[in-house]
Parts: C-alpha cells; structure tokens; sequence
C-alpha cells in the first residue's frame, strides 16, 4: 500500500481551535469506510491515540454522531490524537433479530455481525499504524476503547489477535495495543474466553443491572455465548494478566457512555499502562451523576423492537 494518505475531506479548524480533523478512506468493502482524525493542539510528547468506537447496538450509530464527538474533543484536549473509524453495522435491518428467533440461529446472526466490526476495527487500527509518521501517532501507544457495540468490537478483536484468528490478521505480527478500555463490552466465543498470548491490559466498566450487553453472560443457556465484564475479568485474573474491572452498582447499560463521567480514571489507568506497570483492580462504584433511567431495566430484544 503506498503511504501517501488519501486525504477526503480538507483539513479545518474547529471553532475552538483546540483540535483539528482530518477524514480518510481506511478500506473499501461494500462501499468505502472512512475515519476521523483528531489531532491535538497540544498533543504528548509520547504522541499516544486512542482509537474510539461509536456504540448502537450494531444498528445505528457513526463515527461523527453527538457522543463521539464529545469523546475525541475531550480527549484530544488531554493530548491524544483520537481516531474514530466507520465500521459495518450487520443489525442494520434489525428486523433481522426478530427473524431468527431461535437462540442458535440469533447467535450465528450476532457472531457475523461482531466478526465483520472486528474485520472493520482491525483494519482501522492497521491503517493508523501503517500511516503512523504522517498521523503524528506513536505505534506503541494505541490505546482501544469503544461504548456497547464498539466495546465488545474492541474487545473481540484483542480477544481474535491474542488467538490469532482471522479477524485481527491485517495487524501487524507481534503487534499489540497498549491499552483496553471497553464501556460494557464482551467477547463473543465458544466457552469462557481464553487467551494463547496475553491480552492487552484491559480496565473493563460494566454496569452490574446491564441486561442488553450482559454483565455475565448471553445467552446463558448455550456455551457460544456473548460472555460480559464479569466473566472476562474473572478469566484473565485466573491467568495473571493486567486486568482492571469498575463494577458500577445500581445502573446497567448506562455505563456504555459514560467515559466523559470517567475521563480521569482512564487516564490514570492509560497512564500505568504506558508506564509499563502491572496491576489489578476490582472496583465496585457507585456515582452521584450516573443514575438509573430506562437503560437499567431494557434487555437486548428491547432495543431491536
């Protein structure tokens, strides 16, 4: 591939003149998917990005919706250079739920659609890198986090690298994010996930009530399941890798979007991360300004209705 980035849209300054973004093609499927590039005006000097995925239950959602934009001027005002890539939503017919109404069939369809994300986000993630010099990105500081649907996207790809599986096979070999951050991710597999090589360290925030990406387990009565915070922490504690988890009590998938209500525990854990310290975390919170509303009682099927 040459290096020469294709460049989209024209580069502008945002009103603040705090960042700026930059849109580029990253692969060509279907139709062409494209990427937001916002670079810091004061960027660190370990050049670190972070590459953020919009949430919609794999329905709805884009890479320059309301949420996400909040997410990358917050952060590049922390000096990240942010990226936030498209990738292909399978439930957009989400009429597509309803016609698979058995449980292995509805897996099948929830796989397909979680490996063609993570096909998505790992070809995202290997343009970044291919393109480093010219994004100004520093390749050992990638750090990958996403809300619901992007969540359990960047989880299952570090899940797929980490197993060698062919979903993550455009990334480089060897190749790893510094850091995870999913906001009520999971990991679709057959049995509790395990990993051949280490995962990268992962901080996981997981509402404990969350019933649409499930805290534990879905669905609990097959073994390929969509395996939630809880039963991923649990794995790879057994195992002795870097692994954080915040459990926030009361509320469920509200926790989805609420890394601007935690900016600062990502950063800290970001930050250890870079320093290459190893540590774990079992956090049970609660928060003043993150309550309940009708997120804590849906469950998935209410969401494709």
């Amino acid at each position: 591939m040459k290096k020469t980035l294709l460049l989209v849209i024209v580069t502008c300054s945002l009103a603040t003149s705090a960042q700026t973004k930059q849109t580029f093609q990253y692969v060509q499927r279907d139709s062409a998917l494209f990427l937001d590039v916002w670079t810091p005006a004061n960027p660190r000097p370990d050049s670190a990005c972070v590459v953020a995925l919009f949430g919609g239950g794999f329905v709805i959602g884009n890479r320059d919706d309301e949420y996400q934009t909040a997410v990358a001027k917050l952060l590049s005002e922390r000096g990240f250079v942010v990226v936030s890539p498209d990738y292909r939503l399978g439930l957009k017919d989400s009429a597509m739920v309803a016609d698979n109404s058995s449980l292995a069939r509805l897996r099948k369809l929830f796989q397909w659609t979680i490996d063609i994300a993570t096909e998505d986000c790992a070809a995202a993630v290997a343009y970044v890198l291919q393109h480093a010099d010219e994004l100004r990105v520093s390749k050992t500081h990638i750090v990958l986090t996403g809300c619901s649907a992007g969540a359990i996207t960047v989880l299952q790809l570090d899940y797929c690298r980490a197993n060698g599986l062919s979903q993550a096979s455009v990334l480089p070999q060897g190749w790893m994010p510094a850091a995870v951050v999913p906001y009520a991710g999971a990991v679709m597999c057959k049995g509790k996930p395990k990993y051949m090589s280490a995962p990268a360290p992962t901080m996981l925030m997981h509402g404990m009530k969350d019933k649409i990406v499930n805290y534990k387990r879905y669905p609990p009565v097959l073994r390929h399941a969509l395996y939630g915070a809880a039963t991923v922490y649990k794995q790879q504690r057994k195992a002795g890798y870097n692994c954080w988890i915040v459990r926030f009590e009361g509320v469920g998938h509200e926790v989805a979007s609420w890394l601007p209500g935690s900016v600062d525990l990502f950063c800290g854990f970001v930050e250890q991360t870079f320093a290459g310290r190893k540590s774990s975390l079992d956090a049970t919170m609660t928060d003043s300004k993150l309550n309940p509303t009708k997120w804590t009682t849906m469950n998935v099927f209410d969401i494709y209705k």
